[in-house]
This record gives structure tokens, sequence and C-alpha cells, in this order.
């Protein structure tokens, strides 16, 4: 069973650059994905992005592209997000989980595929 701890959250200003990361403990095996997810009051929670845990491929809703950058360390077991440009309709509780089989990304993008998640970081934007 893994377990997940988000960081990295915080309150910016509409522009600013946030890095957020996740601690991944117990058993992460290569074919597992990893994946960010957000949720505002009110919301469901939505896809932000997926990575391998093994190769590194990565998959972006199509709301965050060239503003998100996902990435995974191996050695220190963490899957970080790189999130620049940030707007106002960014604010969220940022989580990340992990789905054990995905045979294509783009096919992973719904919450109740995560087996999964750590208890979010708050990210706010103020404009």
């Amino acid at each position: 069973q893994a377990q997940l701890v988000e960081s990295g959250g915080g309150a910016v200003q509409a522009g600013g650059s946030l890095r957020l990361s996740c601690a991944a403990s117990g058993y992460i095996f290569s074919n597992y994905v990893m994946g960010w997810f957000r949720q505002s009051p009110g919301k469901e929670r939505d896809f932000v992005a997926s990575i391998r845990w093994s190769g590194g491929s990565t998959y972006y809703a199509d709301s965050v592209k060239g503003r998100f950058t996902i990435s995974r360390d191996n050695v220190k077991n963490t899957v970080n997000m790189q999130i620049d440009s940030l707007k106002p309709k960014d604010t969220a509780v940022y989580y990340c989980g992990v789905l054990t089989s995905c045979s294509s990304l783009i096919f992973c993008t719904r919450g109740s595929q995560y087996a999964y998640w750590g208890q979010g970081t708050q990210v706010t934007v103020s404009s």
C-alpha cells in the first residue's frame, strides 16, 4: 500500500509560481502512474496531470498545458509539479494519487481510477 504526502502549497499573487511535491512511501511499483488532481469548493476533483513512474511519460489536462510541469524523482520517491503563471482559477486543493494500472495515460484521468490519495495541499491565487 502506498502512502502519499503533499506539500508546497501556499498563497501567491497571479503570475507567480509554486512547486508542489508529493512524497510517496510504501510499495511503489514501476508500472504505477502518479497523478495530480485539484478540487475547488463545491466542485468535483479534476484531473491536472499524470506521469508514469517508470519511463516518465506525461499527460496534461488542456487547461494547464504550458504552465504546469509534472516530474518525478525515483531516488527520492517524489512526484513534483511546477506551476507557473498562476491564475486565480488555479485556486484549489491539490491532491496527488496513485493508479496501479493504466494502459494509456489519456484514458486514466478519472479520480475513481486512483487507488491511493494524499491529504492535499491548498493553493490560493489572488488577483
